[in-house]
């Protein structure tokens, strides 16, 4: 691991160490989590953009998956 040192506001500091105490963690554990959190759900965005613009290019036609209305089920 590698050390780093960062700016943070006051009150944000106050706060993840009222939910470390409850959590019985760390600072740096709690940010690690947390950013390895942000930058998953920044590559989970990218690739729901990157489908969003192929089907925009690529939309999908009637017949391109016949057969599987079929196999849907609908529970009330």
């Amino acid at each position: 691991m590698k050390t780093v040192q960062i700016t943070i506001d006051k009150e944000l500091v106050q706060e993840v160490d009222q939910i470390t105490q409850q959590l019985r963690t760390s600072r740096s554990a709690f940010t690690r989590k947390a950013l390895q959190e942000a930058l998953d759900r920044y590559k989970r965005e990218l690739l729901e953009q990157k489908h969003r613009q192929g089907y925009e290019k690529h939309p999908v036609n009637s017949e391109e998956f016949p057969g599987w209305e079929e196999e849907q089920v609908w529970v009330d």
